[in-house]
């Protein structure tokens, strides 16, 4: 019986690992910070405005945060076409296996947000991708299209509203800090029981997961798994040797837009209408950036060899996810070293260095031994419903 089968080692896209391993560290560098501090719950202009941590918490918030996750949501889109294209092929039906893959992330995602940290991704992944395999029928260039429109019109029709009230209504787009759940945080995490961790960490993912904010980011999220799976589907990366004109396009346009977006904080104002304007449609654009920028690099030869960590922490994506939560939480909450609201930007920033470093380490010693990550190995096997090698 023919059945949908992983991609094994001569067939996998270097530059599709390299920026999957790419984004795992933007990752990790935004995601340290809600690891160490309620971050939730604070104006963060005003928690890191001081001299130690200013500069670094510009450089995360322009070049960082929220235009690493938008790459790797790309690129969920892009393998989920992948397979499409496969079972297209071999005349499979591809369905069934998704909505089983689908389901086993999301419950992947469900233990990780409510046993291990409140800022899983992976639900929303289950959920957009529920949306996005039934539009994998559609052409490439009718994905790119769609997703590039679905992107831009409802972000940007938020961001005027926003803006417009920020001058009409500023107190509405106000930052203000929730002194109640700030010090309930602290003590939670810092020296509460499992009990009161647990507790807090549902309190978190609900606050960060109402109605209104899971629209939105599927309203993110959507659109850029669609262009994901459009580029897929052209198969640019492939082709980035003889498109290298349109990506080099896409630097010289899209970069000094994303920047002027991403600084919007800095020269709009500092509230949350010109924050939604630097992250859902500045982020995604500096994104594209990146992405553009590594299909480039990965044109030389002598980069699959220098980016090969990258691409080696890359293909252990879910395990290396889930594992920067679980040492994160080791070295923060109260059941592991207790240091919760006790660092700097600064430190955070070098400890997420260091155990990023750590990951391309074991990365590369785990691949020497086996096919894939000990996560991608179950969420294959659950997938499949036999054992793969």
């Amino acid at each position: 019986m023919k059945t949908i089968q992983p991609l094994d080692e001569p067939n996998r896209i270097a530059s599709l690992d390299v920026m999957r391993g790419f984004a795992l560290l933007g990752i990790l560098i935004v995601n340290m910070i809600a690891f160490h501090s309620p971050i939730y719950y604070y104006d963060p202009y005003t928690w890191w405005g001081n001299s130690i941590n200013r500069s670094a918490y510009w450089f995360i918030d322009v070049f960082v945060q929220a235009s690493f996750y938008p790459l790797f949501t790309m690129m969920f889109g892009y393998g989920l076409a992948l397979q499409f294209q496969r079972s297209v092929k071999k005349g499979i039906d591809f369905y069934s296996f998704a909505l089983k893959r689908l389901a086993v992330l999301l419950g992947i995602g469900i233990i990780h947000a409510f046993f291990i940290w409140s800022g899983d991704i992976l639900i929303s992944y289950a959920a957009a991708g529920l949306i996005l395999i039934w539009l994998l029928k559609l052409e490439g260039k009718w994905l790119l299209i769609l997703g590039f429109i679905l992107f831009l019109l409802p972000q940007a029709l938020i961001s005027v509203v926003f803006v417009i009230a920020s001058y009409t209504d500023p107190v509405s787009v106000t930052y203000f800090s929730a002194v109640q759940d700030i010090q309930s945080s602290i003590q939670a995490y810092g020296s509460g029981s499992f009990s009161e961790i647990f507790t807090q960490r549902m309190d978190d993912w609900l606050y960060a997961n109402n109605p209104s904010s899971f629209i939105l980011l599927m309203i993110a999220l959507l659109p850029l798994m669609m262009i994901g799976a459009g580029i897929s589907k052209l198969q640019l990366l492939e082709k980035a040797k003889e498109k290298k004109k349109l990506f080099l396009l896409v630097i010289l346009i899209a970069f000094p837009i994303a920047l002027a977006l991403k600084t919007a904080p800095y020269w709009g104002g500092k509230n949350i209408a010109f924050t939604f304007v630097q992250d859902f449609l500045g982020g995604p654009l500096l994104a594209m950036v990146y992405m553009a920028l590594i299909a480039l690099i990965m044109i030389l030869p002598a980069a699959v060899k220098w980016l090969r960590p990258f691409a080696q922490t890359g293909r252990m994506s879910l395990t290396n996810y889930l594992l920067q939560s679980i040492i994160g939480t080791l070295i923060f909450y109260s059941y592991g070293l207790g240091l919760y609201g006790e660092v700097t930007l600064q430190d955070g920033l070098l400890l997420a260095a260091g155990i990023f470093i750590i990951q391309v380490i074991l990365s590369q010693l785990w691949l020497t031994k086996f096919s894939r990550g000990p996560l991608e190995y179950v969420w294959r096997r659950l997938s499949y419903g036999k054992i793969v090698k």
